[in-house]
């Protein structure tokens, strides 16, 4: 028998002996799962997403949620002028709403209920409750995997995140769940992975937090300094002094920063606009 017809044996062996009986644990799944892949049976991609899938099942979600002081939430007796300038700012389509002590929250609104007031002039009067949907709560220690099949069941894409006291400690979306199994899931703002800088016109472009600090002197003509921090980012973490969310600004020399994308780790994306000097 030759080596080859060996070797092909072997991993048939293993995975017959694997669909006969429950693997013993999951380092034995993947052993098999990381041969096939070798040879060429599974692609890269596909054993990627089964490790994070596999990896999502022993995850919480404490890992993933967005922390209460970085969540965007709207008062229970806000009107709709004040409403419309924070939904267009964020970009987010789903709002916890706050009870008048600020702690609680009481339900939630989507951004497309808002349309209705928007656009017909003979519209009622606008009325928080008539669009308060109710909001789901889950405790900090629920299992992700378990998470996303109450989201595919209940066909909801947002909840609160509780601690053990009831208090509120975050909230987590579908999406949060599902970029452990399949990575950053792009937006209309992302970025060509081999590209730092996207340009958009002659004064706006959207840059990631990644780009060294030497890339963005050189393509913007600027002289900011490195000696602290070697990428853009962190430039920007040093002027604002704490972790920003999405939507704060910071002008540096004649640039204007703008958060579009972090998270209670990092921040990921800016946006930058170049001010024309007069």
């Amino acid at each position: 028998m030759s080596e080859e017809n060996q070797k092909n044996r072997s991993w048939l062996e293993r995975l017959t002996d694997l669909l006969s009986r429950e693997p013993k644990n999951k380092a034995q799944l993947m052993e098999v799962l990381r041969d096939a892949e070798e040879r060429d049976l599974l692609s890269a991609e596909m054993l990627s997403m089964i490790e994070s899938v596999l990896q999502v099942s022993e995850m919480q979600v404490r890992e993933v949620m967005i922390p209460r002081s970085q969540m965007v939430g709207v008062d229970k007796d806000s009107t709709l002028e004040g409403l419309l300038p924070l939904v267009i700012e964020s970009g987010h389509s789903r709002f916890p709403v706050i009870d008048n002590t600020g702690t609680d929250v009481i339900g939630t609104i989507l951004a497309k209920d808002l349309l209705k007031y928007c656009f017909h002039k003979d519209a009622k009067q606008f009325d928080m409750t008539d669009i308060l949907r109710p909001a789901t709560f889950v405790p900090q220690s629920k299992r992700l995997d378990i998470l996303l099949k109450e989201f595919r069941i209940n066909r909801n894409h947002m909840a609160i995140v509780i601690d053990e006291y009831g208090h509120v400690a975050g909230l987590v979306t579908i999406e949060d769940v599902l970029e452990q199994i399949v990575g950053d899931i792009e937006d209309e703002y992302d970025i060509d992975e081999d590209d730092y800088i996207k340009k958009h016109s002659d004064d706006s472009y959207t840059v990631k937090a990644t780009t060294p600090i030497d890339d963005f002197n050189e393509y913007f003509n600027t002289e900011f300094s490195d000696d602290e921090f070697d990428t853009i980012g962190g430039l920007i973490l040093k002027g604002i002094g704490h972790l920003p969310k999405r939507g704060e600004k910071i002008k540096i020399e004649n640039y204007l920063f703008k958060i579009l994308h972090s998270d209670n780790r990092r921040i990921h994306l800016l946006d930058v606009k170049k001010e024309i000097s007069s």
